[in-house]
């Protein structure tokens, strides 16, 4: 190994800076040398072990998938799509980090299986086994096209996520106004979560679909057409109980979350267990109400 010559001084830092942390004891440290005025981070190969070429090369694959990359998804943000808010940012490149990590299933179908970690350390293990001197950009330019490429493409998609999500941030927020100054029309509502929505009042009677319709507000199906579902949202904005009680096998559901949001505090949710608690506790309030 010789050197790696960076553009900027910032990231000679942050890669020699991050190097360090793995190196074992401090003769190793002596054998790599920062070389600031240059922007170069020197080793001396002839006194680097297999172990510590084996580190090195680890330290900059992490440079380049975790340190740098996030730098890069700023620039393709502010640079091509104009998010020059620092918080913004942020939150795109959260929904990014979410989508990459596998915990938004839903968008994994969206990325391509390009099996970039075998590809980038490839090109690393190409790039350092001459024992050359390079520069940084010019690896990056000649052996990680593709991946800058497809850094570009989880952009696309975490902003097109992004918005959507603040358009749900706003009508969530309108039905919360909306709710305000509603005067309620039942204190307690049970609400059950299965193959379909069905609304029991206070009593656990069931409440016929046909009932539930005669008392939506028109007003929301004429203002807010195309967010409001007129087979749960509408009828429950229009009933403002002051309780609900929602029984569900899934708390994680999209329409469950969106009623505990609106709803907030009004919202208990409750297992199908307790559900069959409240059925016999009805039961029995029906059956002594008959016996007397």
């Amino acid at each position: 190994m010789a050197e790696i010559i960076f553009q900027s001084k910032l990231d000679a830092e942050k890669f020699y800076d991050h190097l360090l942390k793995y190196l074992p004891n401090n003769h190793d440290k002596e054998t790599i040398l920062l070389i600031e005025d240059r922007h170069i981070v020197k080793f001396f190969g002839s006194m680097i072990s297999v172990e510590i070429s084996r580190i090195v090369k680890h330290a900059f694959y992490e440079f380049i998938t975790i340190i740098k990359r996030d730098d890069w998804f700023r620039e393709i943000l502010k640079g091509h799509y104009f998010y020059n808010e620092y918080e913004e940012q942020q939150q795109i490149i959260e929904i990014i980090d979410s989508i990459l990590e596998g915990q938004r299933e839903d968008m994994s179908i969206f990325l391509n299986d390009t099996n970039e970690e075998k590809q980038i350390k490839s090109a690393i293990e190409h790039i350092f086994q001459d024992n050359i001197s390079f520069s940084f950009d010019s690896f990056l330019k000649f052996r990680l096209r593709p991946y800058l490429q497809s850094l570009q493409g989880y952009v696309e998609i975490a902003i097109d996520e992004y918005k959507m999500e603040q358009e749900y941030q706003i009508f969530v927020q309108m039905l919360r106004e909306f709710l305000v100054n509603r005067e309620p029309k039942m204190e307690v509502l049970h609400l059950l979560f299965d193959e379909e929505i069905t609304f029991y009042n206070e009593q656990f009677v069931e409440m016929k679909r046909a009932e539930l319709t005669r008392m939506i507000d028109r007003k929301l199906l004429v203002n807010h057409p195309v967010y409001v579902d007129s087979a749960s949202i509408a009828p429950l904005l229009s009933l403002a109980p002051t309780t609900i009680f929602l029984y569900t096998k899934d708390p994680d559901e999209p329409l469950v979350r969106t009623i505990k949001n609106i709803f907030e505090e009004r919202v208990t949710i409750k297992s199908f267990a307790a559900l069959r608690d409240v059925n016999k506790w009805s039961e029995n309030q029906q059956s002594s109400e008959n016996q007397a």
